[in-house]
C-alpha cells in the first residue's frame, strides 16, 4: 500500500505505455483490500478453537 502511494502521489511519469500514478492507485486499492480482508478473515481464524490430540504412552508396559 505504501509503495502505490508513493507511485500514485510522488511519481507523474510514464514508463513506456505505463503511467505510473495509476499503477500506484491500482496497488493502494489491492493493499487496502487486503487490509480490510485482514481483519474480516483474522478474528474468525483466531476464534477457532485448537485441535486437542491425546496420545497415551504404552512404555514401560508388558
Amino acid at each position: 500500500m505504501t509503495l502505490g502511494l508513493i507511485l500514485a502521489l510522488g511519481v507523474r511519469d510514464r514508463v513506456g505505455t505505463f503511467d505510473l500514478s495509476v499503477i500506484g492507485w491500482i496497488l493502494t486499492g489491492v493493499g487496502l483490500l487486503v487490509f480490510a480482508l485482514a481483519f474480516i478473515v483474522g478474528p474468525a481464524r483466531a476464534a477457532r478453537e485448537p485441535e486437542v490430540v491425546d496420545e497415551q504412552d504404552d512404555v514401560g508396559e508388558v
